[in-house]
């Protein structure tokens, strides 16, 4: 056993695996069962015959916070000790991450405080605050959110909670993929956003142990391609902090940790542009009849773009989140 470099800090944090296993996925669908909710698969005949392929859309949209990272903080954060749980926790995060950690710390009778950039949706930070989350600000231009959560985290004595760096929070994104083979059998390709990399690090992880030969498609903003960018060089790259509406893939580079997993496991990257992103939202809102935010509407934005025809039968698309506002989602598709 070894410490990650970015794990849960302090005197109660547990020890934790190096590398994440498929039997650490199904450790953390045990603890999140009767937590989590087991988020609906729908099916679209009008969006299977625009891609020429049978698809299932993973709606995390309608997980606890709106969003799969929920199953990532819950795992992480249930895991620290009766003693740690009463200094609180610490994290950083543009808005998803934000709301999860501070939801499992109140399940778990502790308190969380958050780092969220000054531009984060106003939505996101109104829900971060209402689960009784404190809020610190910083400019996500010339800031170091990282430097930020370890300072607090170090002067409070609070257990630092990342937001993919970290195997028990790619473990627990990867239940959302298990549970999405568990209802439709083998997929012959899955589609998932990219943002730090967890959530295709957890779901690659699941996907290609249960399904080998699953191609594992990411996707990215086209302004955000650290990952794309990083898989070509062979090691994680920088990039300006970009600008794109999908702000929870607004990244300048991927997680170490993460990194390590997709680079073994991913087939391909695939870019959208934010138009295209707009496009696949007002398609879910009018077509498929759910609200996803932009970067919960990226991996669909791939499919509806046609760019990876010809499609292989059966397909898998994770909907990662649906935390818009209304004053946000009417400006972006107005």
């Amino acid at each position: 056993m070894t410490q990650s470099t970015e794990g849960p800090t302090g005197p109660g944090s547990p020890a934790i695996p190096a590398v994440v296993t498929l039997d650490d996925v199904r450790d953390a669908a045990r603890r999140l069962a009767g937590v989590a909710h087991r988020t609906p698969v729908l099916r679209s005949r009008t969006l299977d015959a625009l891609a020429g392929a049978e698809i299932h859309l993973k709606c995390e949209n309608f997980q606890r916070v709106g969003a799969f990272k929920f199953r990532g903080a819950y795992n992480a954060v249930s895991r620290l000790s009766p003693e740690q749980l009463a200094r609180g926790v610490a994290a950083y995060s543009s808005g998803n991450h934000a709301q999860a950690v501070a939801l499992a710390a109140r399940e778990l009778g502790s308190h969380a405080v958050i780092v969220m950039p000054e531009d984060s949706p106003q939505s996101k930070v109104d829900a971060t605050a209402g689960y009784g989350a404190e809020i610190v600000r910083y400019d996500r231009y010339t800031g170091d959110r990282v430097a930020i959560g370890r300072q607090l985290a170090e002067e409070r004595g609070l257990a630092l909670i990342p937001p993919y760096e970290h195997p028990h929070i790619i473990a627990g994104q990867g239940t959302a993929a298990l549970e999405l083979l568990e209802e439709t059998g083998p997929l012959d390709a899955l589609l998932t956003p990219v943002g730090g990399g967890g959530l295709m690090a957890g779901s690659a992880t699941a996907a290609t142990a249960l399904v080998p030969g699953i191609r594992m498609i990411g996707v990215e903003p086209e302004a955000g391609d650290d990952t794309l960018r990083s898989l070509a060089a062979g090691h994680p790259v920088t990039i300006p902090v970009p600008h794109t509406i999908a702000d929870g893939q607004a990244l300048a580079t991927p997680g170490e940790l993460t990194f390590a997993v997709n680079r073994r496991l991913l087939d391909s990257v695939v870019l959208v542009s934010d138009d295209e992103i707009r496009a696949a939202m007002k398609f879910a809102f009018e077509r498929l009849k759910i609200v996803t935010e932009p970067s919960g509407a990226s991996a669909l934005a791939a499919l509806l773009t046609g760019r990876l025809a010809p499609l292989p039968p059966r397909v898998g698309v994770i909907i990662s989140g649906g935390n818009v506002g209304l004053e946000r989602f009417l400006e972006l598709l107005g």
